[in-house]
């Protein structure tokens, strides 16, 4: 993977100021250790009228196949093969953003202490980057870079030179020059858009990438004509992480073009936050309705089923109510993130004698999962296959049977309040399903009777008065007085008539 970057320059402002502004010397070829390789910087040329620094990444493929993101894109992604052989050592992505946000920090922030002036003043540039991997092809490049001062030239890169009957692949080799933008704006335009051409990231997308994105965007992304393609793929749509920076962006657009117009605003939200808070999110919204169903005496041993990277687990071990946790899921790679989220390896013997995460299906029993006062099926079952549910059925309520079971899905009645949701598509991928009201309170008391169990339904999120709340939430307690009968119930009320009958017998 290879950057270069080059300038040319005059007697009085010579070409080798390149190194002071990315605080690397000329003459020293120099290497940086990151989390998937090595990055070594050096100069093919540098004197006062020409002037070239190189990036070169060298990944190390097991790294990445170590940390979980090695897989080929375009085939099995759990071909053997296909971890190791694939694109990422050879072709600019995310990892190349990451290292040029590593390697060239301070240029980026456009910081230079040895000649302060250098970092605003405009020179020429000239970036060039042999394979870049990019979705949407030459003319995504072009729309992406023009409209920031750059004159592009995108050559995509033939599939086989000997047989151009093959096509065209999805690399071009990519050339920007500019003379009008300074070092930190070129280095910023690359370490957003790399990624956002590649549409994937080596890393987790967490919450702080916006502000990342914000902050390399700052001056050019608020009033760009593809903001929202490059908001989603950036933050590899995480559409509530996406939304977040469009709002902010909004801000920054109408900051920009109107200052009279932001006071107005700002002045009208002063005065609107006095007696309205920001709305909270649904998923806040859905883990404090389980908190308060979870609330009844006696309930300190929870199960959270499906408890994917570790959300709710983490809301129940800060309440000392609650004396056990296990969160368990059909996902290794959510119960890592979990376990990273909950910081498991720093925390305090008590704190982490009170949680387990272990690995699990639902539509098997488990004998793990006996013996807890609550289960919590937190939007699982709309994942489960309809044939598969009575599976599922059996081993929480049958099997397991703890005291209460607290089950979310979404409403599929509310998705017409979604804007963003096309009509007639569910809001996740990998739902196979999605209830309305009435066909969540069928299954619900249908599973309840069968299995001894009381049912209520409460409303998460806004209760729409046509098509009700976003989620809706049963809450199973099982009935002590009443309990299901089993096989062994039956035998014992068989062994019970059959010695009645035989007193009756002898009576007679």
């Amino acid at each position: 993977m290879f950057l270069t970057i080059h300038t040319t320059g005059t007697p009085e402002h010579p070409a080798t100021d390149l190194g002071f502004l990315l605080h690397k010397h000329p003459d020293n070829a120099q290497v940086f250790s990151t989390s998937y390789g090595r990055a070594h910087v050096f100069y093919p040329e540098a004197d006062e009228r020409s002037c070239t620094a190189a990036l070169l990444l060298e990944v190390d493929a097991v790294a990445l196949v170590r940390r979980g993101k090695g897989k080929g894109r375009g085939g099995a992604p759990d071909a053997a093969l296909g971890q190791y052989v694939n694109d990422r050592p050879y072709a600019a992505s995310s990892l190349l953003a990451v290292a040029i946000g590593a390697v060239f920090s301070s240029a980026m922030k456009g910081v230079c202490r040895a000649k302060p002036e250098l970092p605003s003043r405009p020179r020429p540039l000239r970036i060039e980057v042999p394979a870049v991997a990019a979705r949407g092809g030459a003319g995504l490049v072009r729309r992406l870079f023009e409209p920031l001062g750059w004159t592009v030239t995108a050559e995509p890169v033939a599939l086989d030179t000997e047989f151009p009957e093959w096509g065209e692949s999805r690399y071009v080799r990519l050339e920007l020059e500019s003379s009008a933008l300074t070092l930190a704006q070129a280095l910023r335009h690359l370490y957003v858009l790399l990624p956002v051409l590649d549409d994937a990231k080596h890393y987790w997308v967490a919450p702080d990438e916006v502000d990342k994105l914000l902050r390399a965007g700052e001056g050019w992304l608020a009033g760009h004509a593809e903001q929202k393609l490059i908001v989603g793929r950036y933050l590899s749509r995480r559409w509530s992480l996406a939304r977040e920076a469009m709002d902010r962006l909004e801000l920054v657009r109408l900051a920009e073009s109107d200052d009279s117009e932001v006071e107005e605003i700002d002045n009208a939200v002063a005065e609107e936050s006095e007696t309205e808070q920001r709305p909270t999110p649904l998923a806040v919204q859905r883990r404090d309705a389980i908190l308060d169903a979870l609330g009844r005496p006696g309930t300190a041993r929870v199960l959270d089923l499906g408890c994917g990277e570790g959300h709710l687990v983490r809301e129940l071990l800060k309440d000392p109510r609650f004396t056990e946790i296990v969160g368990m899921d059909v996902s290794a790679r959510a119960l890592t993130i979990a376990a990273r989220r909950l910081k498991l390896d720093r925390m305090g013997e008590r704190q982490a004698a009170r949680v387990r995460l272990f690995q699990g299906s639902l539509t098997y029993t488990d004998a793990r999962l006996k013996g807890y006062d609550a289960a919590v099926l937190s939007e699982v079952i709309e994942h489960v296959d309809p044939p598969r549910l009575p599976a599922l059925e059996y081993a929480v309520f049958g099997a397991a049977r703890p005291g209460t079971v607290v089950v979310t899905t979404p409403n599929v009645e509310y998705n017409v309040r979604w804007e963003t949701l096309p009509a007639g598509h569910v809001r996740h991928g990998d739902h196979r399903f999605e209830w309305t009201r009435e066909e969540l309170r069928t299954w619900a008391r249908t599973v309840a009777e069968r299995h001894g169990y009381d049912v209520e339904f409460t409303p998460v999120g806004p209760d729409d008065p046509e098509v009700g709340p976003p989620t809706q939430m049963a809450v199973f307690t099982r009935n002590t007085t009443t309990e299901t009968p089993n096989k062994k119930d039956e035998k014992d009320e068989k062994d019970e008539k059959d010695e009645k009958d035989e007193k009756e017998v002898k009576a007679a």
